[in-house]
């Protein structure tokens, strides 16, 4: 599976890149602050065309260049319980956030909802570029907060890793290498997040490997012995 992934410009949010191979369609997940220009360069380096964008939440960390990448030809996909957050996401933010972006970028904050919005279900897989994303709904650091599995890792892992993994899971900000998503922001809750770790993230089979929002790519084998926010639910008797 060809895989590209790159930091935002802003907050280090992970985009990624799926697709069969180069000269295919391809999936992007969560396109965030300052991407377009990269990710189009990466698309046409590649001559791959979007056929989607899946996003594992509402954050505008996650969405920012969603509309522009969408482009009013390809739907953003996003689960129904966070799908309110693309009418206008920067009405969640305080003063001290729209503050920075303006700043950033020079402008007033506006935003322009997706014309064509999927809402999406756990155990309703989405067939997309020759692949299947597998939905798994894991609320807590939002409502709609979701992980997408795919059946096969990416080209080119280390081969000490890719002789350890058969899968991928796109975490979002649910969990990250030694870490996991907040849940003190708007529509986050922690009984939320301890249950979907629970019950969503620790019955994945060590063979995952591990796509996060941010930092860096982990395996579930890794995080199970070495993520105290795991670790302390294995402790509990979870």
């Amino acid at each position: 599976m060809l895989t590209v992934s790159f930091p935002a410009a802003a907050m280090g949010t992970n985009c990624y890149v799926f697709a069969r191979e180069r000269g295919s369609e391809c999936v992007v997940v969560d396109p965030g602050i300052g991407v377009t220009d990269q990710l189009f360069e990466v698309l046409g380096e590649l001559d791959l065309k979007p056929t989607a964008v899946l996003l594992t939440h509402g954050h505008l960390d996650h969405t920012f260049s969603v509309t522009p990448v969408c482009g009013g030809r390809i739907a953003a996909h996003i689960h129904a319980d966070d799908r309110y957050r693309l009418v206008n996401p920067y009405d969640q933010l305080g003063p001290q956030l729209r503050g920075m972006l303006e700043q950033s970028f020079g402008k007033s904050a506006t935003w322009r909802e997706p014309e064509k919005v999927v809402s999406i279900h756990e155990g309703e897989p989405l067939e997309l570029a020759g692949l299947t994303f597998g939905v798994t709904h894991a609320p807590g650091h939002t409502e709609g907060s979701v992980m997408f599995t795919v059946d096969e890792v990416p080209d080119g892992l280390d081969d000490a890793v890719a002789a350890t993994v058969n899968q991928s899971v796109i975490t979002g900000d649910v969990l990250f290498a030694g870490s996991i998503g907040r849940t003190d922001l708007e529509g986050g809750s922690d009984a939320a997040m301890q249950q979907s770790l629970r019950t969503k993230v620790l019955p994945l089979p060590d063979s995952s490997l591990i796509l996060p929002g941010h930092g860096p790519a982990s395996t579930m084998a890794r995080e199970r012995v070495s993520n105290p926010y795991l670790q302390a639910l294995q402790g509990s008797g979870a």
